[in-house]
């Protein structure tokens, strides 16, 4: 195995064809599953153009501030210290906050009923825009963690 430091990518992630954002493209991949990205663009274009009929906005736009809303700012953290694990509130960095994000938005609305990835979605990033559903309560109980835990944020190094 060679010594050398690994070589992140120059360029990173090409964007979408569609919308032309690196977000969106991203969101794409995190939707994909066992290598099908054509199965996955057109679910993700199918919600949003279901959001720009449904809500008469811009369909990048909504996607946009749909990760903004429920990107979080602080998340806790477990570190044992004199054998207590003690929960200590960080603050999340960009990036991680929107994989986050992401990540949360997926994993609910697989687990909503309805018959397409496509309607779970919509439905999803409708409640999400409504300030209701799984992904906004899960956002909020982070926060409410990392709030219940302030006091143990000077063991934080």
């Amino acid at each position: 195995m060679s010594r050398k430091p690994f070589k992140k990518l120059k360029y990173g992630l090409n964007p979408d064809f569609k919308y032309n954002s690196r977000l969106l493209a991203r969101f794409i991949n995190m939707i994909m599953m066992d290598g099908k990205k054509s199965t996955a663009t057109k679910i993700v274009y199918g919600t949003l153009e279901a959001l720009e009929k449904k809500t008469g906005k811009a369909a990048l736009e909504i996607f946009e501030t749909i990760i903004e809303k429920i990107r979080p700012h602080v998340e806790v953290k477990s570190r044992r210290l004199g054998g207590t694990n003690y929960q200590i509130p960080i603050e999340v960095n960009k990036k991680r906050s929107t994989a986050l994000a992401m990540r949360w938005i997926i994993s609910f609305s697989r687990k909503r009923s309805g018959h397409t990835m496509t309607e779970k979605l919509t439905g999803e990033f409708l409640d999400i825009l409504d300030n209701k559903g799984a992904t906004v309560k899960k956002k909020d109980d982070t926060h409410r963690m990392a709030e219940a835990n302030k006091a143990f944020a000077h063991y934080n190094w």
